[in-house]
């Protein structure tokens, strides 16, 4: 919990040098029409994906305190990688008049194009048991994080952050690489990849030596 004083002023620098991006732009153009409009992939992807990171924020947050100092340390580097890069894409919003929340989570994930390419199956299904955002936590399963201690603690997180971090690559590939994507969203989803690809590896090293099993599906 050692970096997390540290958190809130982190998200200020970074929200401001986010939007210094933007009006950045804007001064090399010489005139603000010319700063590029968000496609509704940049504006959904930064909606969505500010909420999936709130629920990775929010379950490293909820690992209890007794936790074994290599999970702890990963637990807090998420913590702070995930708050900047809200910072950062909350801030894009806000610079181009967008709401934080989706009217429609996810709704960016399946906007035909002719193809069917981005027609990606990640929304609730008809019964209505699994989340709207791919590899986010229930609500029952929070709760038992919160309540576990120890390596039982250990283990679930991992599993739980194993999954969520599965699906925000998800996201971030179908944002990387569809067409309409800006290029600082592309970037910043190439950046989101590289980072959570290596903490998998990291967490699934910890998952093996206390025994663990990945979660299905």
């Amino acid at each position: 919990m050692r970096a997390l004083p540290a958190i809130g002023a982190l998200l200020v620098g970074v929200m401001v040098l986010a939007i210094g991006y933007v009006l950045g732009m804007a001064r090399e153009s010489g005139r603000a029409a010319d700063v590029p409009v968000p496609s509704v992939v940049d504006i959904g992807f930064a909606q969505d994906m500010s909420e999936h990171h709130d629920q990775a924020i929010l379950m490293a947050r909820t690992l209890a305190p007794d936790v074994a100092p290599e999970v702890r340390g990963l637990a807090d580097r998420i913590v702070v990688a995930q708050t900047a890069e809200t910072a950062t894409m909350r801030g894009w919003l806000t610079w181009f008049g967008e709401p934080a929340g989706a009217a429609e989570p996810m709704a960016w994930m399946h906007v035909d194009d002719g193809s069917g390419a981005h027609d990606h199956e990640t929304a609730a299904d008809a019964d209505g048991e699994h989340p709207p955002m791919p590899g986010t936590a229930s609500t029952e399963q929070i709760q038992r994080l919160a309540a576990a201690r120890g390596v039982d603690a250990e283990v679930l997180f991992l599993q739980l952050m194993i999954r969520h971090h599965e699906g925000g690559i998800e996201m971030a590939t179908v944002a990387r690489d569809d067409p309409r994507t800006g290029e600082a969203t592309r970037q910043l989803a190439g950046s989101m990849i590289g980072e959570q690809n290596s903490e998998i590896g990291l967490m699934r090293g910890l998952l093996l030596a206390r025994g663990g099993q990945e979660l299905a599906g």
